[in-house]
């Protein structure tokens, strides 16, 4: 069902035509004067408009001018009278459709109002679609349901109850750590949902100052305040049939957490200086790294708004917690931004990865992932090692790099493996030269060969490299 406006001063005529498209089942309202029309066009905008063009005093052209200031992608029908034809092709020429001549049959009217909706309905897809591409050009940071990465138990379950919310269309609130992947989660329930097919829409809301953010999730009309120039649609407005995310929600102020409420509760709102109600087909995931619970007890958050959103919560662990899962994100990260950077990486040293696997990423996921790129950056070779590493990572690393096969080891053994990492550290901040190796290591290169091959670190081909006429002695020096 349509909304039609029919605008005519014939009182006959006007409730002729507001049966006629009654019975095609739309809703119709109609008005005796232009100004009347304008007026009503302006606090609910039809989807349709038939208008008289021999009116006073404002005239059919006037009201066409002006719909199309309120909306330019307004479908408008002019009814003219005859000898008024090259009246009706001004009309058109300002952006009336089509016009139909008194007098008419009931059939043609219907006609006209069929062909009208529907280039109404075709004019507000293209709309919808530019909005829809224009929101995610400037979204958050593109997500992909298989950079979801953790094989930790931890992770695990968090994948198992995404699987099973998904399946669902009750509304999900995720929380955790900034840094943890919660649009990643929140991504994934929509692509493993039943309105995988519809928009995925978000919005941040700690990016935005309460007017913008207004804006942004309910849209505005043109001129409801500076800067106002034409119609925006709103996020709420674009995710219809689709999935809305709402980013950091426990910074939104009282009177947005109001709003929102209303849409959770009703699926409808206003866009800002409209006062048309808008209804919308959407499903609600929000994310929080706040604990929403204490903000209630603070005052800080509605609490009626946090029942509404905290229906399945969805706890995502800090990457402290599942420490088994950070080479595995490592690695992905390398196969992510390797290309990017021109570096054919083939993953880390033992001794990186084990600073990799030590640090406690206060960041999570995010820090991780910049901590990689800033590495593949600086790496030459093709593993990632210690010094490729940013020094927060390696800072404070000395007395701990160390790592002791068993406590009960004999001596020989324990000594051995100091050795032998203390080679590798060596090895590694010389960027894999062997003279400055040595120079670190304060012994003859001739040496270094012997202990590299003693225990295992030369790579194939590499003991023919080893100086001629020295056996290294089993000192070194």
């Amino acid at each position: 069902m349509a909304r039609v406006l029919v605008i005519e001063d014939n009182d006959t005529l006007r409730d002729g035509m507001a049966i006629s498209v009654n019975r095609m089942g739309h809703e119709v309202a109609a008005c005796a004067t232009g100004a009347e029309g304008i007026a009503a066009f302006a606090k609910h905008r039809h989807d349709f408009v038939v208008t008289d063009l021999r009116m006073a005093p404002v005239d059919g052209l006037e009201v066409i001018a002006r719909i199309r200031e309120l909306e330019p992608q307004a479908v408008v029908l002019v009814v003219t009278a005859f000898g008024t034809v090259e009246t009706a092709v001004e009309a058109m020429k300002r952006g009336a459709f089509d016009f139909i001549q008194k007098p008419f049959a009931p059939d043609v009217l219907r006609a006209k109002v069929e062909r009208g909706l529907e280039i109404a309905a075709m004019r507000r897809n293209v709309v919808r679609l530019e909005a829809r591409a224009a929101a995610l050009e400037s979204d958050l940071s593109p997500g992909d349901v298989a950079s979801i990465v953790g094989s930790s138990e931890p992770m695990q379950r968090l994948l198992a109850a995404v699987r099973k919310v998904a399946a669902t269309d009750t509304t999900v609130l995720i929380t955790g750590e900034s840094g943890t992947g919660k649009e990643l989660i929140a991504r994934a329930v929509h692509d493993l949902s039943p309105r995988s097919r519809g928009p995925f829409v978000g919005v941040h809301c700690a990016a935005l100052a309460e007017s913008l953010l207004e804006s942004e999730l309910f849209g505005h009309e043109r001129g409801a305040f500076t800067g106002a120039v034409k119609r925006k649609l709103g996020r709420f407005e674009l995710a219809d049939g689709g999935t809305v995310f709402l980013d950091e929600i426990g910074e939104t102020s009282p009177s947005i957490q109001t709003k929102l409420l209303r849409v959770l509760q009703q699926r409808e709102f206003e866009r800002v200086g409209g006062e048309e109600t808008l209804k919308v087909d959407v499903r609600v995931v929000s994310a929080s790294n706040r604990d929403l619970k204490a903000e209630v007890e603070q005052g800080r958050f509605r609490e009626d708004l946090y029942y509404r959103l905290h229906i399945v919560p969805l706890q995502i662990p800090p990457l402290r917690d599942r420490p088994q899962d950070v080479l595995e994100l490592a690695a992905f990260f390398v196969r992510k931004h390797g290309p990017k950077v021109n570096r054919k990486v083939r993953g880390f040293t033992e001794e990186a990865g084990r600073a990799l696997s030590g640090y406690r990423w206060p960041g999570n996921v995010r820090e991780l992932e910049n901590a990689v790129e800033q590495a593949l950056v600086f790496c030459e070779g093709e593993e990632i090692a210690l010094c490729d590493l940013p020094a927060f990572v390696t800072r404070g690393r000395a007395a701990d790099v160390l790592t002791l096969p068993t406590a009960d080891a004999p001596l020989p053994e324990l000594l051995d493996e100091i050795e032998r990492q203390l080679i590798v550290r060596a090895y590694e901040r010389a960027r894999g030269v062997k003279t400055e190796t040595a120079r670190l290591l304060g012994i003859k290169t001739s040496g270094l060969y012997y202990k590299l091959e003693k225990f295992g670190l030369l790579k194939p081909g590499e003991k023919s490299d080893k100086p001629d006429g020295s056996d290294g002695g089993a000192d070194g020096r």
